[in-house]
């Protein structure tokens, strides 16, 4: 068996000492260009526009993000923490990253502080990559051989540092031989599962057919589907789970149709602060976002919209929760706790 990469070939975030790379997801799959990001104002517009995204990228780049006004002097990091959490409110793995760079530049001196956060935001990085690979490993245990997995979004290398939470799953059974298809949602208005998901898999070689968001009650019913794998971007201490609008859906279609609905994230996307998902705030979008595709009017001219970015599955319809420490299952408050220590 060859070895499996850890990595995507192609790097979507890339550290430059004074600037950070991101490949811009917008453009994607038709066009790879990367947005140079100088300063923490500049990490915060892209992950705002989603040039980059998925929580635990937005994570990655937020300590970049850190690094670079470090770079400024102490007193611009209050100032770029505040607007970098600002950026995307639902993805608490931001709020994570700022507080760990701050709480680095506690040990820092005034001349060793841009050097020591970007230390700080390489080993945050690099930690992301570590627990994708463990998260590959304990959530492609879950899955039999043979298995035809739905998933939703994008959850993959371009969501994190790695090779994904969700996709990284996939990704890895397919390389034990387990998987035998993949049915990616295409993931209205932003088209993640199309655009992003589906290239994915297909790069890599997996067995891949697109289904639009309003075929998964009948995939589910007559293609065989024998695991629901999502992503989160947030969970509360109660284990409810906030990930891409239209999850909440196809876990009750899941549960209905006797199917695992599995979530793969690291612990840096649980939020014990949070006490259920009724609490997580729920970042609610352009509507023009809805009434375009690729900058075309889709509906009518005045028309109104939309557009909850997120939604939230109650614990209670979850399987399980694949994170880095450790399976939670079942999926409740004090599994969750006991997992994540």
């Amino acid at each position: 068996m060859k070895p499996f990469p850890l990595r995507d070939p192609i790097a979507h975030i890339v550290w430059k000492s004074d600037r950070l790379l991101v490949l811009d997801q917008r453009l994607l799959p038709r066009k790879i260009k990367y947005v140079a990001c100088r300063t923490a104002a500049e990490v915060a517009e892209a992950i705002r526009s989603m040039a980059l995204r998925g929580a635990p990228l937005i994570g990655v780049a937020a300590a970049y993000g850190m690094a670079l006004a470090a770079r400024r002097g102490p007193q611009e990091l209050a100032r770029a923490g505040l607007f970098l959490r600002r950026a995307r409110p639902t993805a608490v793995n931001l709020m994570h990253a700022v507080d760990a760079m701050i709480q680095a530049s506690r040990a820092c001196g005034k001349e060793d502080l841009a050097r020591g956060l970007a230390r700080a935001a390489v080993r945050f990085h690099e930690s992301d990559l570590e627990f994708n690979r463990r998260m590959a490993a304990l959530g492609a245990s879950l899955l039999k051989k043979g298995s035809r997995i739905m998933t939703h979004c994008n959850a993959g290398a371009l969501a994190t540092a790695g090779l994904g939470t969700a996709v990284g799953v996939i990704r890895y059974a397919h390389h034990l031989g387990k998987v035998a298809h993949v049915y990616p949602c295409e993931t209205r208005p932003y088209l993640q599962g199309s655009r992003l998901t589906l290239w994915e898999l297909m790069q890599a070689g997996v067995p891949s057919t697109l289904v639009t968001d309003n075929m998964a009650a009948h995939v589910m019913k007559t293609c065989g589907i024998d695991a629901v794998v999502v992503g989160s971007d947030r969970i509360a201490a109660n284990a409810d789970v906030c990930n891409k609008i239209g999850t909440y859906g196809l876990a009750i279609l899941a549960r209905y149709h006797s199917i695992p609905f599995y979530v793969v994230a690291p612990t840096t996307t649980v939020d014990l602060a949070t006490p259920d998902g009724s609490r997580i705030p729920i970042e609610e979008r352009s509507a023009a976002e809805v009434l375009t595709i690729f900058g075309r009017p889709i509906a009518p001219r005045g028309a109104q919209a939309h557009h909850f970015a997120f939604d939230v599955t109650p614990h209670e319809l979850v399987t399980a929760i694949v994170t880095e420490r450790g399976i939670v299952s079942p999926a409740n408050g004090p599994n969750l706790k006991k997992v994540i220590g």
